[in-house]
């Protein structure tokens, strides 16, 4: 047995039964290549997620899940060789890549069954500040999905980027963000409207504040997933040390029948690949596993600490 983690949880999705609504809108992801599918995904899970956090009506949560699966559906036409790219983008290659807002937001208005979800590929990387792309809108003229979509692309990014294995040190994600979505108000301003305009960040907070508990509730999902593998683990030590006590007794018995008693006694207990040489090694195993997983726990059990006192 082992520990089973996915990073998101699908239960949400699966309560709204998506897959059943968006057939047709999820089979236009099967032409992305591998990596921007499993993103729009996940996306797509945190901006359901996101939602249901900020009350909006299942209509609602519907209809932006679909937009945030199609949001980077555009990418289709971006040349593999940029979209690939593993070093930093040239300036020409950033622009060939901010078209995939216009592209996808084309290929939904033109087919009858994408129109309506046509602002998840248009507006999910406009910015508050006004310094967002394809049309550097200001927060006013941003439709909400739009913004909730920008934190939940973000934050995957930024985890994808960062390969995360466990939440641990997941708040220093959630800090870049913060920053996103705190305002920048320069030292002196000429203009009254820029002053105006820079009093936002490029994040909704309210959607930022969201995403602390989507997170929250994701590491909480992983500590339940490693304690159920503690519980295993303890009941292996419990049935190896019983070994050990056996093997005890079994040294220590002056009779031949008592030691073959307590030899038999090992015998039932060991498991596949167990055997008199091993089970010693194997123990010692599981009680480093047990050790290590009860750190992690301590671990997540701190970040939640930490992620509860962010303030944005």
């Amino acid at each position: 047995m082992k520990e089973e983690l996915n990073f998101y949880s699908k239960t949400n999705l699966k309560s709204y039964n998506l897959d059943d609504s968006m057939r047709y809108q999820l089979g236009m992801l099967d032409s992305l290549d591998a990596f921007t599918r499993v993103h729009s995904e996940n996306v797509a899970n945190i901006t359901c997620r996101l939602c249901e956090y900020m009350h909006m009506n299942t209509g609602f949560i519907i209809y932006c899940t679909t937009c945030a699966y199609l949001h980077d559906i555009g990418k289709l036409f971006i040349p593999p060789k940029i979209l690939q790219k593993n070093g930093p983008l040239t300036d020409e290659e950033y622009e060939i890549i901010k078209t995939h807002t216009t592209i996808g937001y084309k290929m939904c208005m033109d087919d009858p069954k994408l129109r309506p979800y046509a602002a998840g590929p248009k507006y999910h990387h406009e910015a508050l500040n006004g310094t967002g792309y394809p049309e550097g809108l200001f927060k006013k003229d941003i439709p909400i999905e739009g913004q909730i979509i920008r934190v939940a692309d973000e934050f995957d990014a930024i985890v994808s980027k960062r390969q995360y294995k466990t939440h641990i040190g997941i708040t220093d994600t959630l800090k870049l963000l913060i920053e996103e979505a705190q305002p920048t108000v320069p030292k002196s301003v000429a203009l009254k409207s820029m002053e105006e305009n820079t009093k936002i960040g490029k994040l909704n907070p309210r959607v930022v504040r969201a995403l602390f508990k989507v997170v929250i509730d994701d590491i909480n999902y992983e500590i339940s997933c490693i304690f159920e593998y503690t519980k295993y683990l303890d009941t292996q030590i419990k049935r190896l040390e019983k070994i050990n006590d056996y093997n005890i007794k079994k040294e220590k018995a002056k009779k031949e029948k008592k030691k073959k008693y307590f030899e038999a006694c090992m015998k039932l207990m060991f498991e596949k690949g167990e055997d008199f040489r091993n089970y010693k090694y194997v123990l010692e195993e599981y009680r480093t596993a047990y050790l290590k997983r009860k750190e992690i726990i301590d671990n997540l059990f701190d970040e939640i600490k930490i992620i509860k006192k962010l303030r944005v």
